[in-house]
């Protein structure tokens, strides 16, 4: 079981017919994080409070990355954007401008309502990240995406090929995202680590509910709620995709950063030993 979703009142292989269309499960997902906005909006005025003392999202590791935007980048993108906050986050790291892309109508509902209440800069897409405006397509100097997204794709090429198309030229692509050994460990109740029985290869499973370290209880029963559908593609296959695109990758890094804040009941020290989170950082030639 994912360390992710977890505690799923169920939870089972994706079938193989469901495994062989991706955009099925896509549309599945999309209702059930249409659901997860619940959580979100009880959220937004901690968002509010948070853009408007100028305190970011992000994590200081991304912010290292993503670097000081102020006076090189006129349009950041974040893909997968859900409700905006990390994407209001690029405007203050120095975008003149940002686009939050995400396929939830009611996640862009909360997204516009936050950028709204700080007088952000900011336009939202409602899109599938399999299917990617191309309206799009090379007006980004920064294309930000990860914590806790690709988990959600189902097709790595079609993604990696979707983000390439948003760069300008010389623009940077920048991926921040939970390890998939994450997937393989638990905490065991002492501090320590524990095994789980999750197989590292073995493709999207299929749930319903959600870990309350990540999503919130919804007024929904767990049984009411929408199947939803994630995966831990390898480290390989994701940087393999991103190879197959033609953009420059420049860095690919393993980290130690708990980056969900799903193993609060390990040691830190413990923590520090494993790879619980990645980044890739690329440009558009």
């Amino acid at each position: 079981m994912s360390p992710m979703p977890g505690d799923e009142a169920d939870v089972r292989a994706a079938t193989p017919e469901e495994a062989a269309d991706p955009r099925r499960m896509h549309a599945a997902n999309r209702v059930a994080w249409d659901q997860a906005a619940e959580d979100y909006e009880r959220r937004l005025a901690g968002s509010i409070h948070r853009l408007r003392a100028g305190r970011s999202s992000l994590l200081p590791v991304e912010l290292d990355l993503i670097g000081d935007l102020r006076g090189r980048c006129d349009h950041a993108i974040h893909v997968q954007c859900a409700g905006g906050e990390d994407t209001l986050s690029l405007w203050l790291a120095g975008a003149a401008r940002v686009t939050g892309i995400d396929f939830s109508p009611r996640m862009l509902d909360l997204a516009r309502r936050l950028a709204a209440a700080v007088e952000a800069p900011a336009g939202w897409v409602e899109a599938d990240v399999l299917d990617l405006p191309h309206e799009l397509d090379g007006t980004a100097d920064l294309v930000y995406t990860g914590r806790g997204s690709i988990m959600w794709v189902q097709d790595i090429d079609a993604w990696a090929a979707g983000l390439a198309r948003l760069p300008r030229p010389g623009g940077r692509l920048v991926v921040f995202e939970g390890h998939p050994a994450e997937w393989l460990f638990d905490g065991d109740g002492g501090g320590g680590w524990i095994l789980t029985d999750y197989d590292y290869f073995a493709g999207p499973e299929a749930s319903r509910g959600w870990s309350p370290a990540y999503i919130e209880r919804l007024s929904l029963s767990d049984d009411a709620q929408a199947w939803k559908f994630a995966r831990a593609w390898t480290l390989g296959e994701v940087v393999t995709a991103l190879l197959g695109t033609g953009l420059r990758v420049e860095t690919v890094t393993e980290h130690p950063v708990d980056w969900y804040g799903g193993h609060r009941d390990v040691h830190p020290a413990e923590r520090g030993r494993l790879p619980l989170s990645f980044s890739v950082t690329a440009t558009r030639p």
